[in-house]
């Protein structure tokens, strides 16, 4: 409720020996006081709302500018990231391109392979036949052979000990020639041979006993090739080795 304004009786107030009106100014300085104190009040708080704010608003924004950095840098890592996908994108794209060809020629020498080990094995069943075949042949052969042999061999043994000569392979490519009745006085007595015919260049691998003119013989062998004369000639030298030259 409003204060009323107090009635004044001026011409009363003109009778008075002093005219006086009381303005009630203390009361006024009092409110003024109050007012001003409170506007200070205001004032002040209103400065220190303001720079709080201030403040606030200068962190927040320091916050905002460092979170955007920090968004702008892993921006800029993600790009470079992404940048570094593409490229291995990229590369791992032309390995399997590469890998797919690869895959393609494996897979074409494989059907090449297949094709060749159908006819290999096409091949081998024919050659198999033919093995099969000349194997019933040998047989057949080494049948007639042994047939000739059994009526040979009596022959054979006569002309042996007639001749005190014998002549067999014992090895592959090796031939083993034996002489006895070289010396009268001891028929019994013998000598060998073994000859290796695995090459054009024939080789005496053993003698017994050692003739020391057989280096002479092996070179004329080598020379002639006509191993019958070179047996000869090997008989001849061992029986002047039993029985002297001059025999």
């Amino acid at each position: 409720m409003s204060a009323r304004v107090p009635q004044l009786d001026l011409a009363a107030i003109l009778k008075q020996p002093n005219p006086h009106i009381d303005l009630r100014t203390t009361t006024y300085e009092n409110s003024t006081r109050n007012f001003l104190k409170a506007l200070t009040t205001w004032k002040n708080r209103s400065i220190n709302t303001l720079s709080e704010r201030r403040k606030s608003q200068a962190a927040e924004k320091k916050r905002v500018i460092e979170k955007t950095h920090q968004i702008e840098g892993e921006t800029n890592q993600c790009k470079l990231r992404e940048i570094d996908l593409v490229a291995e994108l990229e590369k791992e794209k032309e390995e399997r391109q590469e890998l797919e060809l690869s895959v393609a020629a494996f897979k074409r020498q494989l059907s090449s392979l297949r094709d060749k080990c159908s006819s290999i094995d096409s091949e081998i069943e024919q050659y198999r036949v033919i093995t099969e075949n000349l194997r019933r042949e040998k047989n057949k052969e080494r049948s007639i052979l042994h047939k000739n042999a059994s009526r040979v061999n009596p022959d054979l043994q006569f002309c042996q000990e007639r001749l005190g000569f014998s002549m067999e392979g014992i090895e592959k490519d090796q031939l083993f020639v034996r002489f006895w009745q070289l010396d009268p006085s001891d028929p019994q007595r013998d000598a060998s041979l073994v000859i290796d015919l695995s090459s054009s260049n024939y080789r005496v691998l053993t003698s017994s006993p050692l003739l020391p003119s057989l280096p002479i013989l092996v070179t004329s062998l080598n020379e002639t090739g006509d191993i019958y004369l070179f047996i000869k000639q090997a008989r001849e030298k061992y029986r002047e080795l039993f029985q002297g030259p001059n025999t």
